[in-house]
């Protein structure tokens, strides 16, 4: 296997991975939720794996989640609205807005904001009218996007150029914003359950970040991300 078609099989793992979390924060557990990703063993097993120790955490939480179909339903749903379903009096609102912005490293200017970047790309969230575009699900749903689209390029320069968007969409709008996120989520969730979910989110992140960038101390070596 050469190392462009292990990279995109990798990403691939990535993204199903953000398209998995992403589902998770934005829709309260269900019963078939639970029981597919839950309670079957789905989350002990991850598609990829990281030197990363952050996926390493994330990993070893999601290796001890609830197995109990009928008690994971209610701790779970419990879980659930404490953490997101009041947006701001929520303890954990995942809503990029809801925090402190941070200027553009060396421009002193603040990030323009992310449905300008969907616009740039033509892109309109199908979840628009029921949630606003800066929930974190709907930014790593584009992020999954900008990777699907990297993948489908064949041309090197082109390949180059989605490389860096993907670099600057998760520095405006991911970095700054999500290690606060997940630290409400550490300090106010119930269950390892979404402490593990949103440790999940930051080391893919990361890993992606990493992947992408050139950045002395950011990459991971591509052999030290397996799927």
């Amino acid at each position: 296997m050469n190392s462009d078609t292990q990279q995109h099989n990798i990403l691939k793992g990535y993204n199903m991975l953000l398209y998995f979390a992403g589902t998770v924060i934005m829709y309260k557990p269900s019963e078939e939720c639970i029981l597919d990703f839950w309670t079957n063993g789905i989350l002990k097993n991850l598609p990829v794996s990281s030197s990363n120790p952050t996926f390493v955490k994330a990993a070893s939480q999601l290796r001890n989640t609830c197995d109990d179909k009928k008690i994971c339903k209610e701790i779970l749903q419990d879980d659930f609205d404490r953490l997101f379903d009041m947006k701001e009096h929520s303890l954990a609102p995942a809503f990029e807005s809801l925090y402190s912005k941070k200027e553009i490293a060396g421009s002193g200017t603040y990030p323009v904001g992310v449905t300008e970047f969907y616009n740039s790309y033509g892109w309109v969230s199908k979840f628009k009218a029921k949630m606003t575009d800066d929930h974190l699900a709907i930014e790593l749903l584009f992020l999954t996007i900008l990777i699907d689209k990297y993948v489908a390029l064949e041309d090197a320069a082109c390949q180059a150029e989605m490389g860096q968007e993907i670099c600057r969409f998760i520095d405006n709008h991911l970095f700054n914003w999500i290690g606060e996120w997940n630290s409400k989520i550490q300090n106010y969730s119930n269950t390892i359950d979404f402490k593990g979910i949103a440790t999940l989110i930051i080391a893919c992140v990361e890993d992606i970040y990493s992947i992408f960038s050139r950045r002395t101390g950011t990459i991971f070596s591509i052999e030290n991300l397996k799927n």
